[in-house]
């Protein structure tokens, strides 16, 4: 007879904001339009959780430019509330985080905040489980293709876009991915031509443009672009344009894609609902967490879509491999300094890490780059 479980109690919470500097500061479509700054570093929100039998979890969160401070001032409001809480109810706790934010509402900082708890608590239980998070949730491959996207942002030339390309298909990383969208749409055109000349026609090659497209340019330009045999085009569009993305879409053979700036689960099923794109890719830190993005990748499953989730390869890789259809994951060395390990890259494919849970830790760095830390509760 198996012995009855024994609820188990979260007894200490430890919450740390993080400025991770780049190495380069990088500017997208969005900058050369003049409505953003070239991003310079990466704020970072770790929660840490531990409970009452020993077990403990590492969550994070993000926010690019702005937002970082935010996220972690709503992180103090709401963390004290899941003290003496069962861990494995997480489902309940996510559901309990929401409605304490309800004032400030269940997207934008709100849900970033609680994204950091939300994966915390996966990351313990897949720990407790001594599974590797993808195992957890029931992991269909071991590898998911992977592609770079760190490379190809704006403010390098087509020559040093073509050089990190060449370093990236080295490192064994399946595809590249390139910004486009700038003023002069000529420019776009013949930097896409130069790298899709130099990868060959074999290459996965994706463009991302950052949502600086009316309706009419974005047709124009991705009859244009159907020459270059594209994986997708990604954010041609506003990111709440559902009904412009869904008319697009279904005039271009090339796949169309968003979801990276949507904030909540809901946003991000009206475009799956809808069957507005062919390619869904949200993100678990922006829309509240592994508990949200779950909810998102089960009713894309549902349609068959591509899955391919933006950035935070660490946590994202597991839920990709968990999922049942065509996914991606998107390769960013940006977080690495920020932990220990490494994931590994062979034949186009990254590798799900073995280690327990997400399999992170964190590096020595990350003490030299703290804004701000608190401790909720008492350690054992």
């Amino acid at each position: 007879m198996m012995n009855p479980y024994i609820p188990d109690r979260i007894t200490w919470i430890g919450l740390r904001s993080v400025e991770l500097p780049l190495s380069q500061a990088v500017s997208d479509a969005k900058v050369a339009t003049g409505r953003q700054k070239p991003l310079e570093s990466v704020s970072l929100l770790f929660a840490e959780i531990e409970t009452s039998q020993g077990h403990s979890g590492l969550g994070f969160s993000y926010g690019l430019r702005t937002g970082g401070p935010a996220q972690y001032a709503h992180a103090q409001e709401i963390a004290p509330l899941l003290i003496g809480e069962d861990p494995n109810d997480i489902s309940r706790l996510w559901s309990k985080m929401v409605w304490a934010s309800a004032s400030v509402g269940r997207g934008g900082v709100a849900a970033q905040a609680i994204a950091s708890i939300d994966t915390a608590l996966w990351d313990l239980k897949a720990r407790r489980a001594a599974l590797p998070l993808s195992k957890l949730l029931g992991a269909r491959r071991s590898a998911v293709p992977c592609y770079n996207t760190s490379g190809g942002y704006l403010q390098a030339s087509i020559e040093e876009i073509v050089d990190k390309a060449t370093q990236s298909r080295e490192l064994g990383i399946g595809g590249i991915k390139m910004k486009v969208g700038q003023p002069d749409r000529r420019t776009d055109l013949q930097r896409v031509e130069a790298l899709r000349k130099h990868l060959g026609e074999q290459v996965p090659l994706m463009v991302d443009v950052n949502q600086q497209w009316d309706r009419i340019t974005a047709l124009r330009m991705g009859r244009e672009l159907e020459q270059y045999q594209l994986e997708w085009i990604e954010e041609p569009l506003d990111a709440h344009d559902v009904a412009g993305h869904a008319a697009l879409a279904a005039q271009l053979d090339t796949p169309v894609g968003t979801g990276e700036m949507l904030t909540s689960a809901a946003e991000a099923l009206g475009y799956v609902d809808s069957g507005a794109v062919d390619v869904i890719m949200h993100d678990a830190p922006r829309l509240g967490g592994i508990t949200p993005f779950l909810k998102v990748a089960n009713a894309a499953e549902q349609r068959g879509m591509i899955m391919a989730p933006h950035f935070v390869m660490e946590i994202h890789l597991h839920l990709a491999a968990a999922y049942e259809h065509q996914t991606w994951v998107e390769h960013f060395e940006w977080l690495e300094p920020a932990f220990n390990e490494r994931l590994e890259i062979r034949d186009g494919q990254m590798i799900v890490p073995d280690r327990p849970g997400l399999g992170l830790s964190l590096s020595e760095k990350v003490s030299g780059w703290t804004q701000a830390q608190i401790e909720i509760g008492k350690r054992a």
